[in-house]
């Protein structure tokens, strides 16, 4: 090396801390909320975790909306400032506030929330039972919690693939931590969090080896830069092949689609019931917002590669999201093969590989959002001596016992099913016709009848809840806090308004359809 080259001064990186202001301030929020557990007494814990959090989420989407309209790459290229970031991080901050609503109810379970009132103790022994008693409770949730939000803010904005890679793991470490502590059933809960554990670091090391990959191909990690090699070297695609297929692999685990789903039910049947909805809303927008940004950016110009790929997995997502919800008897697993279900219909909207394609995916997303958000908050009100009463039998005639709530659950599955004058219609109809705009009439005959078939294993909860005769010694139904109430309340009036009246949020969403490069 010549004394030239060693004198050469190393230049600082330019870090645009406004322009990724969102991200940081969740961050900060976040490591604020680690100082308070570690300095804060613990009867003032709490009260401060929930201020900070909802501060932090507030003042967040505040940040994002200030940004609207910015189109630039930021902190060296490695982070994309743009339509779909912006839209996608608004969405997660909005579904993360009504989420950590419900994980605020405290009126619901007589024991305290919803969280185990010391997650290290031994399930079912004595240290537990004498913690539980002295009303303990859990507030490190609240920076595990930003903790996760944090990186689901940046998973999507991630311009190259060693940030993606440590946005994906910010993003899915407190979620092992948080699906282990659910206070009621807490051996089936910490057998959750090990199966998300195991299975989300296999798909972390497929990902990291699909870059690497990647990366020997076009000698750089960023996906403007993996583009152009792909456009100037056009017949060497072995290692792009490969690199491809491992990224799907890690990308696809994180959103639920077969055949990489065998986590999803296990973890949402024994994580805590707002953990669960917390994973089903934020996830999914985080996860698939990083799969379009990878696959449309990095991967465009092989979309005749990885197409056909693609086609073969949204079939056989819809497939046996719709089948297995058809056999289930617990309401958490029917909605978690459900959310299987609608990864397959999403992904019909990542084939369309168009800008419409795009937009459908958003709409899709935050109407999705909110409306599997809803729906675990009313399976957290449905209750027994044991906790949530989550078979399928004890929701018969529950349209008697509370007529509010049944009609508050029949809502959400209608949007899911995809009934007109609700959101779930507006959003299949928008993803659906991108696919049929971009030449995929076949797929999207599939996606129409599976969710067809969809349909009945929603309605025939429906027909259970308001035709049945309730049991005399069946569930009741809790009247819960502020927190929840507040929470379904926005839920179903977003489920509504977006389903009778959802033109200005296309619009929005057309107009953010377009990746900065």
């Amino acid at each position: 090396m010549s004394l030239v080259a060693l004198a050469t001064p190393i230049v600082a990186p330019t870090i645009e801390y406004a322009r990724i202001a969102p991200v940081l301030i969740v961050l900060g929020a976040a490591l604020l909320g680690v100082l308070i557990e570690a300095f804060v007494s613990r009867p003032l814990r709490r009260g401060a975790q929930l201020f900070v959090t909802f501060i932090a989420l507030a003042v967040a989407f505040w940040a994002v909306v200030r940004l609207h309209g910015t189109s630039t790459l930021a902190v060296q290229g490695a982070v994309a400032i743009d339509g779909p970031t912006l839209f996608l991080q608004g969405s997660v901050l909005l579904l993360s506030l009504v989420a950590a609503l419900l994980m605020a109810e405290r009126e619901v379970d007589p024991a305290g929330d919803a969280f185990a009132a010391r997650a290290s103790a031994l399930p079912g022994s004595n240290e537990e039972r004498e913690f539980t008693a002295m009303g303990w409770t859990q507030t490190e949730v609240w920076p595990l919690f930003l903790f996760s939000v944090g990186g689901m803010l940046l998973f999507p904005a991630a311009n190259d693939l060693l940030t993606m890679f440590v946005a994906l793991e910010v993003l899915s470490l407190p979620l092992y931590l948080l699906a282990g502590m659910a206070r009621r059933r807490r051996l089936l809960s910490q057998e959750a969090a090990l199966k998300y554990f195991v299975l989300g670091a296999f798909s972390s090391a497929f990902f990291l080896f699909g870059a690497a990959l990647l990366y020997g191909f076009a000698g750089t990690v960023q996906f403007g830069g993996i583009a152009s090699a792909l456009s100037s070297r056009a017949g060497q695609t072995g290692l792009v092949l490969g690199g491809t297929g491992l990224i799907a692999v890690g990308l696809l685990f994180k959103v639920g689609a077969a055949p990489f789903h065998q986590w999803t039910p296990d973890v949402y049947q024994g994580s805590p019931t707002p953990i669960t909805a917390f994973m089903a809303a934020g996830t999914k927008v985080a996860a698939f917002g990083a799969l379009l940004r990878v696959f449309y950016v990095a991967l465009g110009g092989i979309r005749w590669d990885w197409r056909p790929m693609m086609w073969t997995i949204a079939i056989l997502t819809m497939v046996v999201g719709v089948v297995m919800a058809l056999t289930q008897q617990d309401i958490k697993r029917m909605l978690a093969y459900s959310s299987v279900a609608h990864a397959g219909f999403l992904l019909t909207g990542v084939i369309a590989v168009s800008q419409r394609g795009l937009g459908g995916s958003m709409f899709y997303l935050l109407t999705y959002g909110f409306t599997v958000i809803g729906a675990f908050a009313v399976v957290s009100l449905v209750r027994d001596s044991a906790g949530e009463a989550t078979h399928l039998s004890q929701w018969a005639g529950l349209g008697k016992r509370s007529p509010l709530l049944a009609g508050i659950f029949t809502v959400f599955l209608l949007a899911m099913a995809g009934i007109p004058l609700t959101s779930g219609f507006a959003g299949k109809f928008a993803i659906f016709a991108s696919a049929v705009a971009s030449g995929d009439g076949p797929l999207v005959v599939v996606a129409v009848l599976a969710s067809a078939a969809a349909a009945f294993f929603y309605i025939r909860v429906i027909v259970l809840m308001f035709f049945s005769e309730p049991a005399q010694d069946g569930p009741v139904v809790v009247v819960p806090s502020a927190f929840t109430t507040i929470a379904l309340a926005v839920c179903v009036a977003v489920t509504v308004v977006l389903g009778v009246m959802p033109q200005p949020v296309l619009n929005l969403v057309d107009q953010a359809s377009v990746f900065v490069r």
